[in-house]
């Protein structure tokens, strides 16, 4: 982990509000593993004190790329952002994905921006299965070209019906399970979206069988484990809870860690 002053290589609009931007990083890019993040203060924002956590959607050489949506005045303001622009990073951070199981045959889950942060897993596993991507409507669902270009068979719900199966995600996976042979190498699942879609991989999870590991979406303050904001219930070894930090112990968990029904009662 560093903090570096980083440059503005190129960004654009990808669909639907979702824009790319790349980041000349020397001294973060080369060591970032799937599933890690880098924490970014937006320039030109002097009354914003926190940074802002980002998941890496690549890292090739010195350079990183951030896969992200304009929805607040931070990612607003990021928009402006031109090539030579200056901003400081702090990366990467976080435990990331852990590789698979032997004998083991992965599935991707993901909803909106997930898609992005799962894209290094994709690429570092050595065996491509199956990857379920969810979203509002069609301009969620993104990546899906990089994904098929790796050898993944990507499978798509919108629950506008503008793009594959109308509905959830979790019903497409449903209905792939049904199908499936029973004498099938057991699964092991990666997911990263909104926190109801991870419960709901957890829940399929634990009632299967699988193995799967969430990426959990947490506020988080400083990025680095001292202000406790992005803290989490997870279950511990004497059989009640205790506290992890999203930020330092996560944002990946193995999905049986967390006491989901800690989090759903707040």
């Amino acid at each position: 982990m560093q903090c570096e002053t980083v440059k503005v290589v190129h960004q654009d609009e990808v669909q639907g509000g979702y824009r790319l931007l790349w980041l000349d990083a020397p001294g973060i890019a080369p060591h970032v593993r799937p599933g890690q993040f880098v924490h970014v203060l937006v320039p030109h924002m002097e009354e914003a004190l926190l940074r802002r956590p980002f998941s890496v959607y690549k890292a090739d050489g010195p350079v990183l790329q951030i896969l992200y949506k304009g929805v607040g005045k931070g990612t607003r303001t990021m928009t402006y952002l031109r090539p030579g622009d200056q901003l400081s990073l702090i990366g990467p951070l976080g435990n990331g994905y852990p590789g698979l199981s032997t004998g083991r045959y992965p599935i991707l889950v993901a909803g909106g921006y997930g898609m992005a942060a799962l894209y290094l897993l994709a690429r570092a596993l050595p065996v491509q299965g199956v990857a379920f991507f969810g979203g509002q409507s069609a301009s969620d669902i993104l990546c899906v070209d990089e994904f098929e270009a790796l050898g993944w068979e990507v499978r798509i719900s919108t629950e506008d019906g503008t793009r594959g199966e109308r509905g959830i995600i979790t019903g497409v996976i449903d209905a792939w399970w049904t199908a499936r042979d029973a004498d099938a190498e057991p699964v092991e699942a990666y997911a990263c979206g909104p926190n109801g879609m991870l419960h709901a991989v957890a829940r399929r999870a634990m009632e299967r069988d699988w193995r799967a590991w969430v990426s959990v979406d947490r506020n988080m303050g400083c990025g680095v484990g001292a202000c406790l904001t992005c803290v989490l219930k997870v279950r511990s070894e004497e059989g009640g809870w205790a506290w992890k930090r999203s930020c330092k112990e996560g944002p990946v968990f193995e999905c049986r860690e967390i006491c989901w029904e800690m989090e759903e009662a707040g």
